[in-house]
């Protein structure tokens, strides 16, 4: 079985790490600032996680800009894989990103307005460059449905079928984020992660809930998740990434650990 993954999310607004609840907005003032997210990335290279997800959150040219020295500064300094994400709406600004030192790609709104950018990222770079980030929010007894803007404006479109289409389009990774789980504590959905890591061949990232060790096993066994995505409980040093794994391995769920945890 194929080791699971344990992956630090940075949201980056303003050169600094923040972090709300439930998609908070910065412009609402709901983000709190949490750390450098080059001493943070860092951080966690040294607690040995198996890669890092950037996600630019101020939508700005100055914000973009900022960002590729963020990542080229990571990039040089550590040796995990990165992935990066926000405002990316052609193949051209995937080509800055991965130029800066990322090794795949995130697309979200940008997928949703223009479907054929995943196909075209694909073709371009490798659908292994290619990820492709759902939020994702239950809307009836038996539906999930997809948002946009931060988790504000419904799509219409069913989260399972999204995801299913975005594979064939090219989408080498999915990454789920729960809406309703998100920055909560509560635990991960497991039942649309499950769902989707099922309708789909390829990796699902699960993202939004984690307040405890318990709720990653959960995820990445019940919900059959390939990887699990957390923030908080990394960033206000609840747990470390290596306190995770050694919890995953307890619990016979496969993991890299660090050289000296073997």
């Amino acid at each position: 079985m194929l080791a699971k993954r344990v992956i630090p999310c940075l949201d980056v607004h303003g050169a600094q790490v923040t972090r709300g609840v439930q998609f908070g907005r910065a412009e609402a003032g709901e983000l709190r600032n949490v750390g450098d997210p080059v001493e943070l990335a860092l951080r966690y290279n040294e607690q040995g996680a198996d890669e890092m997800v950037f996600y630019d959150i101020t939508a700005s040219a100055h914000g973009r800009a900022t960002m590729v020295e963020v990542i080229e500064r990571v990039a040089d300094q550590c040796f995990m894989p990165l992935t990066v994400g926000g405002g990316l709406r052609s193949v051209e600004d995937m080509y800055v990103m991965l130029r800066a030192g990322a090794d795949k790609v995130s697309i979200n709104s940008s997928a949703l307005d223009n479907p054929a950018l995943i196909q075209a990222g694909a073709e371009k770079y490798g659908s292994q460059c290619i990820v492709v980030s759902i939020d994702a929010k239950r809307t009836g007894p038996d539906r999930w449905e997809v948002f946009r803007h931060g988790g504000r404006k419904a799509t219409g479109l069913d989260a399972v079928e999204w995801a299913q289409k975005a594979v064939a389009l090219g989408s080498g990774e999915i990454v789920l984020n729960s809406i309703d789980a998100d920055g909560t504590k509560a635990g991960y959905d497991l039942t649309i992660t499950r769902r989707i890591s099922d309708a789909v061949g390829v990796p699902v990232v699960a993202s939004g809930g984690a307040g405890k060790l318990e709720h990653m096993v959960e995820v990445l066994i019940e919900g059959r998740a390939d990887a699990v995505l957390a923030a908080s409980i990394f960033h206000f040093g609840e747990y470390s990434v290596d306190n995770v794994k050694q919890f995953l391995a307890q619990h016979n769920v496969p993991v890299r650990l660090l050289s000296a945890q073997l």
